[in-house]
């Protein structure tokens, strides 16, 4: 249905303006000639240069409409706009339902009598006080350790105190990076953990298919709750349950406004939006160290950002701001952002395909670089690294209890990749004679 109202819709515009004039099709081909630069230009710039790029792409197709109604072909335009409403939204499901997530097997959740929780008042602005958490879970029965300021307090040794004590289950409510170490000691003692989505940015309850606007949901999973075996990372001796970021992401002005985007709620569910915005600062302002990472056979040299995820983001999602579909694949995910000028910046709304974007995945990722020391966020906390810095993963190291009911991890809207759904389109290729088709793994991939 979408490559047919695509292709009706610009039947429609051609033939009508062939109808009457051929120059109305010039017109046309101008139009959209100048929306494409004022796009382009609206992307790479700032101030008054980006507001008149903008003004131009918006202006562009006011003009082609104007000069199609005054020859009378208005009745084209509009049946045209709407073929090419129906083919974007057409596209838009058939690519959601071909990327949605696969939801990770569900263990029975063994039985809890003695859960411990500690509790960040001040992560995700008192998110703790606010949805009254404390008292939430202790007419549940667990113990409830509250920190005021975490500071320099070793929330691992007070986990592993706890355990020595008898807690048969950890939990967190704050950050990921207050989830990490905690989320260790319970993989090293092989105890279940609870995800309390009290943080600000909640990448690692997002990617569990936790209801974040609902914190409180999560200690559901102490009396009616399943388990998920799911995957953690290390990078040096420090362990992370979402991604650790280098370069622009990390140090300077547009990395600072990269990270904290994810802080605000309007800009959680539009990863792409997000990093269009970050643009300029990647072009202008960076100037840190050259990084080389190294993921399995894939090399990616002096990226201007570098994000390497506990597996991989969706891939829809260009920024890593979003979720990951799977949290059990064995992997960690690498994404190496260079920009070293206009087309690689307006490359960037073509999502994975930009020629600015590399990405790989691999069990282990190698970050090397002219210096002792690189500057990093581990987990949204701003931390230094010895180089050279090695990132693995640990295949399904952490247990999780998380309640049965549950919305549900949701990815990012997927870019209208017009190839992919030429593909999916496609009659399946036959195998050769006497070999089965092959049928898709859990995981999606064949």
């Amino acid at each position: 249905m979408a490559l047919g109202a695509a292709a009706a819709a610009v039947l429609v515009l051609l033939v009508g303006a062939g109808l009457r004039s051929p120059a109305l099709a010039a017109v046309g081909l101008v139009g959209c000639a100048l929306t494409a630069a004022g796009t382009w230009w609206g992307v790479t710039r700032r101030g008054a240069r980006r507001a008149a790029a903008r003004a131009l792409a918006l202006t562009a197709p006011v003009w082609v409409l104007w000069q199609y109604t005054s020859a009378r072909l208005g009745w084209a335009v509009a049946v045209s706009a709407a073929l090419w409403l129906l083919a974007a939204g057409a596209a838009r499901t058939a690519l959601v339902r071909h990327d949605a997530p696969v939801p990770p097997p569900e263990h029975p959740a063994p039985g809890i009598h003695h859960p411990f929780l500690i509790m960040n008042l001040r992560s995700g602005g008192g998110k703790v006080r606010r949805h009254s958490l404390r008292e939430q879970a202790e007419a549940l029965g667990a113990e409830v350790l509250q920190l005021e300021w975490r500071g320099e307090t070793d929330v691992a040794e007070l986990a592993r105190k706890a355990a020595s004590e008898g807690a048969d289950l950890l939990g967190v409510a704050g950050g990921d990076g207050m989830q990490a170490p905690v989320a260790d000691v319970a993989a090293a003692l092989h105890l279940p953990f609870l995800v309390i989505p009290a943080g600000t940015r909640n990448r690692f309850a997002r990617s569990l298919g936790l209801d974040c606007d609902d914190p409180v949901r999560a200690l559901d999973a102490l009396y009616d709750g399943v388990e998920l075996h799911v995957d953690m990372g290390r990078v040096g001796d420090r362990p992370f349950v979402s991604d650790v970021a280098f370069g622009a992401y990390e140090g300077t002005a547009a990395g600072s406004w990269y990270r904290g985007a994810a802080r605000r709620p309007w800009h959680r569910d539009r990863p792409v939006r997000t990093a269009l915005k970050a643009l300029p600062g990647l072009l202008a302002e960076h100037r840190g160290v050259p990084l080389t990472a190294h993921a399995g056979t894939v090399t990616c040299r002096a990226p201007q950002a570098l994000l390497i995820s506990n597996n991989p983001y969706g891939t829809g999602d260009i920024a890593g701001l979003g979720i990951r579909p799977r949290l059990d694949g064995g992997e960690l995910g690498c994404v190496g952002v260079e920009v070293t000028g206009a087309p690689h910046a307006a490359g960037l709304l073509r999502g994975w395909r930009s020629s600015g974007l590399t990405r790989a995945a691999a069990t282990d990722v190698r970050v090397d670089a002219d210096a002792p020391w690189l500057a990093a966020d581990v987990d949204g906390e701003a931390s230094r690294l010895r180089v050279p810095v090695r990132c693995e993963v640990r295949p399904l190291a952490l247990r999780v209890i998380v309640p049965r009911r549950r919305p549900g991890p949701r990815g990012a809207r997927p870019p209208l990749d017009w190839r992919l759904l030429t593909r999916l389109a496609s009659p399946p290729a036959r195998p050769p004679d006497g070999l089965p088709a092959l049928k898709p793994t859990r995981s999606g991939a064949p």
